[in-house]
This record gives structure tokens, C-alpha cells and sequence, in this order.
């Protein structure tokens, strides 16, 4: 299934700079840099990726689930729920 949302081209455009910013990571440890700026460099792709999962849920919501309410499919919504369990771990 295809999914075509609001939201698309900014999470494209923010997943891009968060692969950018891991392969600085990479870097950073290939160079032999400090632990600790290599783990707040880890945290803020942590956080990133936590930002990008907020709004591809929100654009979820507002697309796929609302359909799934208004065509009865309670498919979505036992979906859902497990990527949210997965999503908050």
C-alpha cells in the first residue's frame, strides 16, 4: 500500500539530515574523537529520530487512521497501537 501524506517531504528532508548527521558520528569515531562529544553527537540523532517518529505518527493519525474510523477497518487501529508499543520502548 502507498502512502501519500502532508508530511511527507519534510520527514524525506529530515531523515536526510539525520543520515548526515550519523555518518559524522561515523567519522568522529574514525578519527579517535572524545567519547563524550561522540555520545551528545549520538543523543541528538536519538532525539532527531524520536522528532521524526512524532510527526510521521501525527501524519498517520490525521491520514490512515482517520480513514480507517470512517470505513470501519479496526485493522489500522490493532496496527497502530502495536507501532506505538514498539515506537515508546
Amino acid at each position: 500500500m502507498e502512502h501519500r501524506h502532508t508530511e511527507t517531504k519534510r520527514i524525506i528532508d529530515r531523515l536526510s539530515r539525520t543520515i548526515g548527521h550519523l555518518e559524522g558520528i561515523r567519522t568522529m569515531v574514525q578519527e579517535g574523537r572524545d567519547c563524550s562529544d561522540v555520545l551528545i553527537q549520538i543523543s541528538a540523532v536519538r532525539a532527531s529520530l524520536a522528532g521524526i517518529g512524532k510527526l510521521l505518527l501525527s501524519d498517520h493519525i490525521e491520514h490512515c487512521v482517520a480513514e480507517a474510523l470512517e470505513t470501519g477497518d479496526g485493522k489500522v487501529l490493532d496496527d497502530l497501537n502495536t507501532a506505538i508499543d514498539r515506537f515508546i520502548r
